[in-house]
C-alpha cells in the first residue's frame, strides 16, 4: 500500500530548510499552487514532512476524526507554548472536559449581555472619528476588540496600560507563530531578539491574566461576563471544574481568539466596502432600517441579513486563520495512502475558499452568494469544523455584524490609494498597511421598521 514518501512532494523544497523559502516569501500563493499537484500533497517544515490536504471531501475525514487526526502541528506547538493547554492547543483526551467547561460562557442567555458591550464599544469608536480622518485601520479594529474582549471576559476595563501592553504582547505573540512554525526548532531556541521579546511577552501575559483570575476566584460572584462563567463552571461531581493553571490558560484562549482574528475580519470588510460602493449602500440601508434609537439592538441582529452576508464573504476571502494543521495519534489511512503515527497533516482554509471549482466567480467579493440557502458549506471553513470547530463563532460573527453596521451607520468609507493591498501573513491575515478615509454622512436615515421597507440613503 503506498506510503508517505509515495505521496506527490511539492516543488520548490531545500536540501536543508525544506519549504520555508516559498511559505516565507509568498505562503498564499503557495498553498494555493499544491491543489494542482494532487489531492494529497507532501511539504517540508523544516525537517517534517506535512501532508497538505487539497481536497474538501478529505479535508471533512480529518476534521471529524478528531481522535486519529489530534491537534498538533508547529502552530499548536507554538500556540502551547503561550497558550498553555487551553480550548484551543488541548489534545483530544482533555477536549470534551474542558469543551464541557466552557459551554456557559457562550450560553444564548450572556449572548445579548455581550452584544450591548459590543455595540456599545463600537459606537464610542465611531464618534470619535473626524469627518475626512484618515485611519490606520486595523489600529483602530484592534483597539476595539481588545476593549471588547476584556470587557466581556472581566465586565470592567482593565486600566489602559494594561489593556495596551496585553494588545502589544499578543501582536508579538502572533508575529512569532508564524515564524517560529516554519522554523527549525533549533533556531527558536537561538537568544536572538526576536525570541527573547517572544518569550518575555508569555510570561508578562500569563502574570497579568493570573493575578486577574485570582482575584476573581476569590470573589466568586457572578459579574455576567465570560470569566465569571469558566470560573462558574463546575465538573460532574460539583467540583471546581479547572484549576487555577487550567483558568490562566483559557482566559489567554479567549483573549487571543477573540482580538486579532476579530480584528483583521473587520479590517478586512471595510477593506472590501470602500471597493464596493453599492454593497456599502445596502449594508447602510438595511442598518438605518433595523437600527433602533441611535445604536444597533442586539435583540434585531438577526435582520442583518446584507451585513452578516458581509462578514460572511469577508471570512471566505480572508479567514483568520489561513492554515491548520493535524496530527495523526495512530497509523491511519487517508486517500489511500499509509500515514505513520506522527505524521503532520494540514489543511487551507483560505485556498479551499479561492477554489473555481468550489465557488463560482471564486476571487470576486459577492456577499449576495450567501442567500443562497442551499449553497453547500462543506468546503466553508473559517471556523473549521467537527468536535473541535471554535465554541466562540457566533459570539465572533455577532461582534463583527454590530461594529460593522455601527461603522457604516455613520461614516463612508474610501481607500487613499489606488495600490493593491497585499496581507501581512502571520497566523492569522491582517491586511497591511490598511489605510481609509471616513466621510460623515450628511444624514442619518430615520428609523424604520425593516417590515415596511427601507429609507434610501441621504448621500
Amino acid at each position: 500500500m503506498p506510503t508517505i514518501q509515495d505521496i506527490p512532494r511539492a516543488p520548490g523544497g531545500n536540501p536543508l530548510f525544506g519549504h520555508a523559502g516559498p511559505l516565507v516569501r509568498d505562503p498564499l500563493a503557495f498553498v494555493s499552487s499544491l491543489a494542482g499537484q494532487g489531492r494529497l500533497v507532501r511539504m517540508d517544515m523544516g525537517i517534517k514532512n506535512v501532508v497538505v490536504v487539497c481536497d474538501p471531501a478529505l479535508i471533512r475525514q480529518v476534521l471529524l476524526d478528531d481522535r486519529t487526526f489530534d491537534k498538533g502541528g508547529p502552530l499548536f506547538e507554538r500556540g502551547r507554548e503561550a497558550l498553555g493547554n487551553g480550548l484551543i492547543t488541548c489534545p483530544h483526551h482533555d477536549h470534551r472536559r474542558l469543551r464541557r467547561l466552557s459551554q456557559p460562557a457562550f450560553h444564548p442567555n450572556r449572548m445579548a449581555g455581550y452584544g450591548a458591550v459590543m455595540t456599545e464599544l463600537a459606537d464610542d469608536m465611531a464618534s470619535g472619528w473626524r469627518d475626512g480622518q484618515v485611519l490606520d485601520v486595523v489600529s483602530e479594529m484592534m483597539g476595539l476588540t481588545v476593549e471588547a474582549t476584556v470587557q466581556t471576559l472581566f465586565s470592567d476595563s482593565l486600566p489602559r496600560a494594561t489593556a495596551s501592553q496585553i494588545t502589544d504582547d499578543f501582536l508579538v505573540l502572533m508575529t512569532g507563530f508564524f515564524r517560529r512554525m516554519i522554523t527549525p526548532p533549533l533556531l527558536n531556541r537561538l537568544p536572538s531578539r526576536g525570541n527573547r521579546d517572544y518569550a518575555r511577552a508569555i510570561e508578562r501575559l500569563r502574570n497579568t491574566v493570573g493575578g486577574i483570575v485570582a482575584a476573581r476566584r476569590a470573589d466568586e460572584s457572578d459579574h455576567g461576563d465570560l470569566l465569571s462563567a469558566l470560573c462558574g463552571a463546575t465538573g460532574p461531581d460539583g467540583s471546581h471544574g479547572r484549576s487555577e493553571t487550567e483558568l490562566i490558560d483559557e482566559v489567554l484562549t479567549f483573549l487571543l481568539a477573540g482580538t486579532e482574528t476579530t480584528a483583521a475580519t473587520l479590517s478586512w470588510a471595510m477593506h472590501l466596502l470602500s471597493q464596493n460602493r453599492e454593497v456599502e449602500r445596502q449594508v447602510h440601508r438595511e442598518v438605518e432600517a433595523v437600527r433602533s434609537g441611535s445604536r444597533l439592538d442586539f435583540a434585531r441582529l438577526g435582520e442583518l441579513e446584507t451585513t452578516g452576508n458581509v462578514i460572511k464573504e469577508t471570512l471566505r476571502l480572508y479567514p483568520a486563520v489561513w492554515m491548520l494543521t493535524r496530527v495523526t495519534s495512530a497509523q491511519t489511512d487517508l486517500d489511500g495512502y499509509v500515514l505513520p503515527a506522527g505524521t503532520i497533516v494540514a489543511f487551507s482554509p483560505y485556498a479551499i475558499h479561492r477554489r473555481p471549482d468550489l465557488y463560482e466567480r471564486a476571487e470576486y467579493f459577492d456577499p449576495d452568494r450567501w442567500h443562497d440557502a442551499t449553497m453547500v458549506q462543506d468546503s466553508y471553513l473559517p471556523f473549521s469544523a467537527g468536535a473541535r470547530k471554535c465554541m466562540g463563532d457566533r459570539f465572533a460573527l455577532n461582534q463583527a455584524t454590530l461594529a460593522l453596521g455601527t461603522v457604516v451607520s455613520r461614516w463612508r468609507l474610501s481607500p487613499v490609494t489606488d495600490q493593491p493591498l497585499r496581507p501581512s501573513v502571520k497566523a492569522s491575515l491582517t491586511p497591511r498597511r490598511l489605510r481609509l478615509r471616513v466621510s460623515a454622512r450628511s444624514e442619518r436615515l430615520p428609523v424604520r421598521d425593516s417590515a415596511l421597507g427601507s429609507a434610501e440613503e441621504g448621500e
